[in-house]
C-alpha cells in the first residue's frame, strides 16, 4: 500500500521513522513519500520536505513565516493528490496537519492520526475538526483516552514509541569511557543542555542554560546538537562562553548525564525515561503578553511538560516564559546537584511514570493495527 506521511518537527521524524519501518513489517510492499526528517530517509521512500524547513514556534514567527508556510501547504496537497495513497498519517503538528486532513477528508484521502496534538491543553475546540476530518487517532499518552471519549471520540491507545526507542539504544550504548574520549569530554559530571530543535527555542533558551553554566565549574556543561541546525545558530546563543556541542547523540548524552536543563517538549519525556533529574524551561516571543493571555485565557492545563502532565503532579520544576530567569535556573540546578533527597524523589516519580506508560511495542502495535484497517477497507 502508499503511505504518505507528514512530520513537521524532530520528535515527528523520530516516531515516523520508527512508525515507517514497523509498517514495512506488516506491509512488506509498503511505499512511503513524507514530509519528514532524516531519520525517516534513513527508512526509505521519497523525502519531498525536510523537517528543518517547517519548524516555526509562537505567533509572531509563524506570522513572519506565513507565506513559506502557505507555499508549503499548497505544495503539500498537490503532491499528495498526484501520489493518490492509501492513507495520509499525520503526525502531530497539529498547525499543518489539521489543515492537511480538511483537505484530504475534502479529496476521499483517507487519514489517520498518530500522536495527538495537544489540544488537551489548549486549543481544545481543534477536537471539532478532529471529530470530522480524521478516521481513526492513534495516540501515546494514557490520559488522553479519556478527553477524546469525553468529545465522543474513540480512540486506539498504543502506548509510546519513546519505550522502544530508548531501549533498542540501550542494546548498542556505547561505555561512558567511550562516550567521553569520542567528544574530548573529562570525568566531571555531565549536565545535558537539550535547548530544542528549532532555531527560535535554541535562541531563546541556551542563553539563560549558558549563564547558569558559568555557576558551576565543577560540572561539565554540554549542549545536545541538532544536525540540521545551523552550529552557527549554537555558538552566538552562547554570546562568547564556550560549552562543547555534540551532534546526533543526545541518547548518548543523557545515558551519561547526571543532570538536565531541557526545553519543553517530547525531550522532557525522554530525559524522564533515562532517569535524569532535570529542570524544563521553556519561553517564546511576546514576554509577558504572552504569559497571562496562555494562563488565562488558553491553557487547559496545570504544567507543560509531559512528566508532570502524565503523573498529574509537580515531579519536576519547569520555568516557563517569564519565570525562566537566570535565578531561578540556576537555584534550582543548585538543589539537582547538592541535594540527594531531592534528586532521589525525582528518580521515584520516574518509575512511577514509566509504569504509567505501559508495555513496549508502541510502533508495531500501531503499524499491525493501521494495515489491519487498511485491509479491512479493501475488502469491502
Amino acid at each position: 500500500m502508499k503511505y504518505y506521511l507528514i512530520a513537521g518537527e524532530a520528535s515527528g521524524d523520530l516516531h515516523g521513522a520508527n512508525l515507517m519501518h514497523e509498517l514495512k513489517n506488516s506491509d512488506p510492499e509498503a511505499q512511503f513519500r513524507y514530509f519528514g526528517g532524516d531519520l525517516m530517509q534513513a527508512e526509505g521512500g521519497t523525502l519531498v520536505k525536510h523537517c528543518r524547513d517547517m519548524a516555526y514556534m509562537g505567533v509572531v514567527n509563524v506570522a513572519r513565516n506565513i507565506r513559506t508556510i502557505s507555499r508549503n501547504m499548497n505544495f503539500c496537497q498537490k503532491d499528495l493528490l498526484e501520489f493518490q495513497p492509501d492513507v495520509l498519517i499525520l503526525i502531530d503538528y497539529p498547525g499543518f496537519n489539521l489543515r492537511m486532513a480538511k483537505f484530504a477528508k475534502r479529496n476521499n484521502v483517507r487519514v489517520f492520526y498518530y500522536i495527538s496534538p495537544k489540544i488537551w491543553a489548549w486549543k481544545e475546540y481543534r477536537v471539532k475538526e478532529i471529530r470530522e476530518n480524521v478516521d481513526e487517532m492513534f495516540t501515546i499518552l494514557p490520559f488522553e483516552t479519556e478527553f477524546y471519549k469525553k468529545h465522543g471520540i474513540d480512540v486506539h491507545y498504543v502506548g509510546n514509541p519513546l519505550l522502544d526507542t530508548i531501549e533498542k539504544y540501550r542494546e548498542t550504548a556505547v561505555s561512558k569511557e567511550e562516550f567521553l574520549n569520542r567528544n574530548n569530554l573529562d570525568t566531571r559530571p555531565i549536565v545535558a543542555l537539550l535547548a530544542g530543535s528549532r532555531k527560535q527555542e535554541i535562541e531563546n533558551t541556551l542563553p539563560v542554560m549558558k549563564k547558569a553554566a558559568a555557576c558551576y565549574p565543577e560540572f561539565q556543561f554540554v549542549i545536545a546538537g541538532v544536525s540540521y541546525v545551523d552550529s552557527e545558530l549554537y555558538e552566538k546563543a552562547q554570546n562568547g562562553v564556550t560549552i562543547p556541542v555534540i551532534f546526533n547523540q543526545t541518547y548518548d548524552l543523557l545515558n551519561n548525564a547526571h543532570t538536565a536543563l531541557v526545553a519543553s517538549g517530547t525531550a522532557t519525556l525522554e530525559t524522564a525515561l533515562f532517569e535524569v533529574p532535570q529542570t524544563v524551561i521553556y519561553r517564546m516571543e511576546g514576554g509577558w503578553v504572552v504569559q497571562v493571555v496562555m494562563k488565562y485565557f488558553f491553557l487547559k492545563i496545570k504544567w507543560a511538560s509531559l512528566p508532570n502532565l502524565i503523573l498529574n503532579k509537580e515531579a519536576i520544576k519547569e520555568f516557563i516564559q517569564m519565570d525562566m530567569t537566570f535565578k531561578n535556573v540556576k537555584d534550582e540546578l543548585h538543589r539537582l546537584f547538592y541535594e540527594e533527597e531531592y534528586r532521589e524523589k525525582i528518580i521515584t516519580d520516574y518509575k512511577q511514570l514509566k509504569l504509567l506508560m505501559g508495555k513496549r511495542g508502541s510502533s508495531a502495535r500501531t503499524a499491525n493495527k493501521m494495515v489491519e484497517l487498511l485491509k479491512a477497507l479493501k475488502k469491502n
